[in-house]
């Protein structure tokens, strides 16, 4: 077959084939799935959290972490999460599945602050708010 045009020169084969490469490697399943962290069943065994309030405050908690897989059930094996929400009224507390992540947590209605813990071994963070457009964040890397 005679090719018409310029000739493809060395560096352009080069990037054509690193492109092809990434390419199969992608398809075979060696992409960014491969970065998640396996916990098993043990999908609290991370972070503490707590949620305080006052005076009957609700809120609404949202928290964000690394990948990771876990156990579902039989049909379901390898189901994986990246975000933990919660909303409610009154004290809660939680885990979450590791020991990095951060949280936001919102004001949704009531009198009174709201306020969020999160703990690992030998580390704690907080912090509160009274305004539902200004949210509570804190986080451990």
């Amino acid at each position: 077959m005679a090719m018409r045009g310029r000739r493809i020169g060395q560096g352009r084969r080069r990037t054509l084939s690193l492109i092809a490469g990434c390419s199969a490697t992608l398809a075979l399943g060696g992409g960014p799935a491969g970065a998640q962290t396996w916990v098993g069943t043990n999908i609290e065994g991370g972070l503490h959290w707590h949620v305080s309030t006052r005076q009957g405050a609700s809120w609404r908690l949202v928290c964000r972490y690394p990948p990771v897989t876990y156990y579902r059930d039989a049909y379901n094996q390898k189901a994986w999460i990246n975000r933990f929400e919660r909303s409610g009224r009154g004290a809660d507390s939680g885990r979450l599945p590791l020991n990095v992540g951060h949280c936001h947590l919102w004001k949704t209605g009531g009198q009174g602050a709201v306020g969020l813990g999160l703990a690992r071994p030998g580390e704690a963070v907080g912090d509160a708010t009274v305004d539902a457009a200004e949210p509570a964040a804190v986080g451990f890397l």
